[in-house]
């Protein structure tokens, strides 16, 4: 597995996953995010999840699988899902797949955070 961590936060009820490690490139990787990240919805019933993307500097297309399942385990408790601070080039790929019409994206956390109706003082 590669340098890839998960930096989980709590801000009201939304939960803030910092991806900390600047590739998400292997199998292995992949697969011990999805895990993760799937029991963010599956075992806890978070239904507002916010991924930042602002250190990841490269992606593996498998990757985009993991967060189409979980796009869908959140829709099926009624939850919403955002991703944060994907960089011009990663975010390219999500146009090319028409994944852009799946997920919603924000360009910085305040904006994110005030689509949930969480308000921070910055």
């Amino acid at each position: 597995m590669s340098e890839l961590q998960l930096v989980v936060q709590n801000l009201g009820d939304v939960v803030v996953v910092n991806l900390s490690g600047p590739t998400i490139l292997d199998g292995s990787t992949v697969d011990a995010l999805g895990e993760e990240l799937f029991k963010l919805v599956d075992e806890q019933a978070r239904r507002k999840i916010l991924l930042d993307f602002t250190r990841v500097k490269f992606l593996s297309s498998a990757i985009l699988g993991v967060l189409i399942r979980l796009q869908k385990r959140v829709a099926s408790i009624k939850g919403r899902m955002a991703l944060l601070g994907l960089r011009p080039d990663l975010h390219k790929v999500f146009k090319i797949s028409k994944l852009d019409r799946l997920f919603e994206f924000f360009d910085n956390e305040q904006d994110a955070l005030n689509s949930f109706d969480v308000y921070t003082s910055q």
